[in-house]
């Protein structure tokens, strides 16, 4: 997007506002290594602002604002950008488009532009210039993910990382398994073992499973080199993936039935209907590989 070249000023800190900090992490650890870098070496790059009708707000440096705040600074140097509304949204995204942000952060601005600012998701993903399947992974990240959690990595307790292996989880199982990662300080690794084994056991059993797990301590990983896993010809992969297959087309079916996408509120049901519009191609071309690998009729 085309921006006008930034304007640098000082700016007071009680002018500045905070409406998009919501969509930012400021994790502990990282503002204190910036209230030390203010106090060692000063402001070594601008704040980025833009302005609205209520005054300042801030786009990029959060972590430079609130470190500055705490350490008793008054003003600080800022680059004014003229962006406002949904520009600024896309903005920010601009702005962390090469140090990244997190994918739970990008899942926050594309909540925000497909549920505050009504954008549609191929208005999202063209503004931004992402495929339509990044949007809405992104948007489902955030909506499969419950509030609690996000709470909980805003907070710090739970990193982002292990916050999106969480939400594999359905809901009504996350919080809990958060509080698994939490007390038990498990790395992300653990935390993808600890989510495939409540996958791999029964719903009725999950919540039994994950007030065991709470009062266990982590499995330390073995020290020294994993061992090779067996080498698997070309069978062993294909009968892998089909048993793979079977196990989420039947899982999916079992969902659909139970709650087809017109029974899902507005916006779950948008997202689920084109996902499955998406999917049927994919199955339809999958069928038609099977036949020629076959050599029968497509289904």
């Amino acid at each position: 997007m085309q921006v006008s070249r930034p304007q640098t000023q000082t700016v007071s800190l009680a002018e500045l506002g905070e409406r998009l900090g919501p969509l930012r992490l400021c994790e502990e650890g990282a503002l204190r290594r910036m209230r030390h870098s203010l106090s060692e070496h000063g402001q070594l790059s601008a704040v980025t602002v833009f302005g609205t009708e209520q005054g300042l707000e801030i786009l990029d440096g959060f972590k430079r604002v609130r470190a500055a705040r705490s350490l008793g600074w008054s003003t600080l140097y800022a680059q004014l950008e003229e962006v406002k509304g949904v520009g600024a949204k896309l903005r920010l995204m601009e702005l962390h488009s090469g140090r990244g942000l997190s994918a739970l952060e990008q899942g926050w601005v594309v909540r925000s532009l497909y549920r505050e600012d009504g954008l549609s998701q191929p208005q999202i993903a063209q503004r931004l210039g992402r495929d339509k399947s990044w949007v809405w992974r992104r948007l489902m990240l955030v909506e499969s993910l419950e509030d609690a959690v996000q709470g909980q990595v805003r907070l710090g307790l739970v990193s982002a990382r292990a916050a999106v292996v969480v939400s594999r989880l359905p809901r009504g199982n996350q919080e809990a398994a958060s509080q698994v990662v939490i007390r038990r300080g498990l790395t992300v690794r653990q935390t993808e073992l600890l989510v495939a084994e409540v996958l791999a056991t029964g719903a009725d059993g999950r919540p039994a499973l994950l007030a065991q797990r709470l009062d266990k301590p982590a499995t330390a990983a073995q020290p020294g080199p994993r061992p090779k896993p067996a080498l698997r010809n070309e069978a062993d992969w294909m009968s892998a993936d089909v048993l793979r297959v079977h196990e989420v087309a039947a899982r999916l079916s079992a969902r659909l039935l139970a709650h087809p996408p017109r029974t899902l509120p507005e916006p779950a049901a948008e997202l689920v209907e084109d996902a499955l519009s998406r999917l049927r191609p994919v199955l339809q071309a999958l069928d038609a590989t099977i036949a020629r690998a076959t050599e029968s009729e497509p289904a």
